[in-house]
């Protein structure tokens, strides 16, 4: 297929292919009249980067992936360095839910404070210049 045929059905951009070309995670094969062409691997591949990056993972991180897509492993990711970025993402993502849950915690304790100091009564108004 060719690279506006490969782009609507992956659902993203030629630029965004080319883009990736430009990375090399996606084969730039060329046919005889020069036009990029793709196989239902490279969809693949793609659908493997695109959601990876909805999980979060940046443009190099999918690299591993793409390799062991490459290496004939159907998932893409069961192979050691796969594993690996899984690793890493997966610290970063504890790491991350521990920050919020402390900020949970000091946003819990300030609306706590804020409705203890509420006067009794009617709502007090609170006017916003507009």
């Amino acid at each position: 297929m060719r690279i506006g045929e490969l782009a609507e059905r992956a659902g993203t951009t030629t630029r965004t292919l080319r883009y990736y070309e430009s990375r090399g995670l996606l084969p730039a094969r060329r046919a005889v009249n020069g036009y990029r062409t793709y196989d239902e691997d490279d969809l693949r591949l793609l659908r493997q980067i695109r959601t990876l990056q909805d999980f979060g993972f940046d443009l190099e991180e999918t690299r591993p992936f793409v390799e062991c897509l490459r290496a004939g492993h159907p998932e893409g990711d069961s192979c050691p360095a796969s594993i690996a970025v899984y690793r890493t993402k997966l610290a970063e993502l504890e790491t991350l839910i521990g920050q919020l849950q402390s900020v949970r915690v000091q946003v819990r304790a300030q609306l706590v404070r804020a409705e203890a100091q509420l006067p009794q009564g009617p709502d007090p108004q609170c006017e916003f210049g507009g």
